[in-house]
């Protein structure tokens, strides 16, 4: 089936399920959405139990629209340049330390904690699961997704200088955690070898070229704004600017994802306050927040109807409940070094640690990253499974509960 009927369909899906959501559930819109196409894929693994043959077809549509390839190379862009594009970048300079510590060697702490106790976990189980595939899993589900982040921190109430930090790290740990995912998938998938000069060149690579590829691009659609009074272009830009600099930097192998977050912190600091008029700013914003929001809500459909993909066998989904808090001890241990070492030298917010573990969402990205593994690395089903599990009760019980704990330990 070609792409536009595929993408036409889940469209038609998403609509229906806001509207179940907001008539029904009045769950926060991504979180309800999710919740009932869980239930719709719960119900085809029934119905296919039952006789019905509707699940294969179900996966087979699934299969062709390519999950991994759809968000990372389609969705991807805009959520992130949505995202960017409303973050205050003078709060975010404020905690640039924060941000940076736990964006950098957060991510990689985390990713060897949890590699090594998911490698426990799984031979405790029964699993023949090596340790370079654990380091794997622990990288591609250490970051968090700034997608799942932004979607739900902004409707919680969570005090500004602790939301500047929790969004800035998912907006940058991101690209980091995809380049340790890159390095340690081709030394365990291809055998190749990792030397400290590789590694820092093919680092700077995807992740320096990248910030220089956000800023010249970001300040060349700048000064393009500055000459035009047309919010018609004016938005056209921003969008060229979202797709165009994401394609560049994935075609010259940088990091895609940190190119357009640097972009539209540039855009959408800079170009709002100086190079756009009051209608202008109105209207980029306006589209920017309606691309978000659907866009949102097709990628937690789709997260939902993944289901119908991943196996259900309850040793699988054993090992999924069990690593929820390994990784959930990881990233307390990760972010309470981070700020216990920083207190010495600024204040936080009391509770942060505790907000900024459970705030510390995982999303589409673990998923799909997980789905990039290749079928001939060991385990690979099993950290596919994992990831499932750990991104459901993520988004689904610590999405839900970030705001009665915010609101509990830091009295907003």
């Amino acid at each position: 089936m070609e792409f536009f009927p595929l993408f036409s369909a889940v469209l038609v899906i998403a609509a229906l399920f806001s509207y179940l959501n907001h008539r029904f559930l009045r769950l926060p819109t991504t979180i309800g959405v999710m919740v009932i196409s869980l239930v719709a894929s719960i119900l085809l693994v029934v119905l296919d139990h039952s006789g019905w043959d509707v699940r294969g077809p179900a996966v087979g549509y699934l299969e062709q629209l390519h999950f991994r390839e759809f968000l990372l190379d389609c969705l991807l862009s805009f959520l992130l340049f949505a995202g960017a594009l409303h973050v205050d970048l003078g709060q975010l300079l404020g905690q640039r330390f924060v941000i940076l510590s736990l964006a950098t060697v957060g991510v990689v702490l985390t990713t060897f904690l949890v590699g090594a106790l998911s490698y426990l976990a799984f031979g405790a189980l029964g699993f023949e699961v090596g340790f370079g595939p654990c380091l794997v899993f622990g990288a591609l589900i250490s970051p968090t997704d700034p997608i799942a982040v932004l979607g739900i921190l902004k409707k919680v109430g969570v005090p500004k200088s602790l939301e500047t930090k929790i969004t800035g790290e998912s907006l940058f740990n991101d690209g980091v955690g995809v380049v340790v995912f890159s390095v340690l998938l081709s030394i365990v998938a291809g055998g190749r070898d990792a030397t400290v000069q590789g590694v820092a060149g093919y680092f700077a690579q995807e992740v320096l070229g990248s910030v220089v590829l956000g800023l010249v691009f970001g300040w060349i659609v700048y000064r393009l704004l500055r000459t035009v009074e047309n919010y018609q272009v004016e938005v056209l830009l921003t969008l060229a600017l979202a797709v165009g600099l994401y394609s560049l930097t994935m075609r010259l192998h940088s990091s895609g994802p940190l190119a357009v977050v640097v972009a539209g912190l540039w855009i959408g600091n800079s170009g709002r306050t100086l190079a756009m008029s009051p209608v202008t700013r109105e209207h980029v914003d306006s589209f920017w927040e309606l691309i978000d929001e659907i866009l949102n809500v097709i990628l937690f459909v789709l997260i939902g109807l993944e289901l119908l993909v991943i196996d259900l066998s309850s040793s699988m989904l054993l090992a999924g409940v069990l690593a929820i808090p390994l990784v959930l001890a990881a990233r307390f241990v990760s972010v309470g070094g981070t700020v216990t070492l920083l207190k010495r030298f600024r204040t936080f917010t009391p509770g942060a640690i505790r907000v900024m573990t459970w705030g510390g969402l995982r999303g589409g990205i673990s998923i799909a990253l997980a789905l990039a593994i290749p079928p001939s690395v060991p385990g690979r089903d099993l950290i596919l499974t994992t990831t499932y599990v750990i991104v459901i009760f993520s988004i689904l019980v610590q999405g839900l509960t970030i705001g009665p704990l915010v609101r509990r330990v830091v009295g907003s």
